[in-house]
């Protein structure tokens, strides 16, 4: 392996096309950046740069040689700071998509903590993308299509979409009975996704032409807190609302639901070597989505 220095000697030279711009980059003198890079030339049996007047300019072998070493030292970079920001190999650092983290995550995760004691995780709830490289983020779950660059992706689980509300909706003259009765309640939905309950009503024979009675919410932690408190009547996946369902807080009017081509996936950043903890909270997660499935 040649010298770190070296190397960084080359790569600040390369991209500023400059002995003299690398030195001030490196805090050194010019005469340091051209010693390091023929050292380096040297080592490597090559010339990397062609020198003239004022200038350099890169070699054939230079310019092979420049993608792989920025490669590398953007690595060396990042995996220096995730160990500063985070020494403990055991902690985790885990960003999760909010309705997933409040309603399927933090229910279980006695089960993980008793099953891997030794082992800290630490949850952020967030429905943007990570930037792996320069954030101490160790993994994410995300909601979407699996169609992500740049990070190694595991399926974790489709979402679909049953409507719920509370019981005082069923009862009463004016109560739930058929599917028909729904336009006379407020239907209440995420932002951006109004058209799940034209699909609905499509699907139980009700023509939703001109639908008035609706509510939007940001997130869907937020439409379900409006059917439990009886506001109207929210679409959700029933294993997010599965507390709900068995207290009593929320029914399901009508057994109908709407597959989703969406769903959520476990991701971190591509080809990283995972710590134990890492290692830990993969394993644990794709072994309860198994038991899930199982359990119906």
């Amino acid at each position: 392996m040649p010298p770190l220095n070296a190397l960084r000697s080359f790569e600040s030279a390369a991209r500023n096309q400059s002995f003299n711009d690398a030195a001030e980059e490196l805090c050194v003198t010019p005469s340091a950046v051209s010693h390091q890079i023929k050292s380096l030339e040297e080592f490597l049996g090559l010339k990397l740069f062609r020198r003239e007047r004022r200038q350099v300019s890169l070699t054939t072998a230079g310019e092979r040689y420049l993608p792989s070493v920025q490669l590398a030292l953007d690595e060396v970079e990042s995996a220096t700071r995730r160990l500063m920001t985070s020494p403990n190999l055991s902690a985790v650092n885990i960003s999760v998509a909010p309705a997933f983290l409040s309603r399927w995550l933090v229910p279980r995760i006695t089960r993980f903590q008793e099953q891997y004691p030794d082992v800290e995780l630490r949850f952020s709830a967030t429905t943007g993308y990570v930037d792996f490289e320069h954030s101490d983020t160790d993994m994410a779950v995300y909601y979407g299509e699996g169609d992500w660059r740049g990070v190694d992706i595991h399926f974790l689980r489709h979402l679909a979409a049953t409507p719920v509300c509370s019981p005082a909706l069923t009862e009463g003259d004016r109560g739930l009975r058929e599917p028909q009765d729904l336009l006379h309640k407020t239907l209440i939905h995420v932002t951006g996704r109004q058209q799940e309950w034209r699909q609905i009503l499509q699907q139980l024979g009700v023509r939703a032409t001109g639908l008035t009675r609706t509510m939007s919410f940001s997130s869907t932690a937020l439409a379900v807190s409006a059917a439990i408190e009886g506001i109207g009547v929210a679409l959700a996946d029933r294993a997010l609302v599965r507390r709900e369902l068995d207290s009593g807080q929320l029914v399901v009017p009508f057994d109908i639901t709407l597959d989703k081509p969406k769903g959520f996936y476990l991701v971190y950043q591509e080809k990283r070597q995972l710590t134990y903890g890492m290692e830990a909270f993969r394993d644990w997660m794709l072994l309860e989505m198994q038991q899930d499935r199982h359990s119906g």
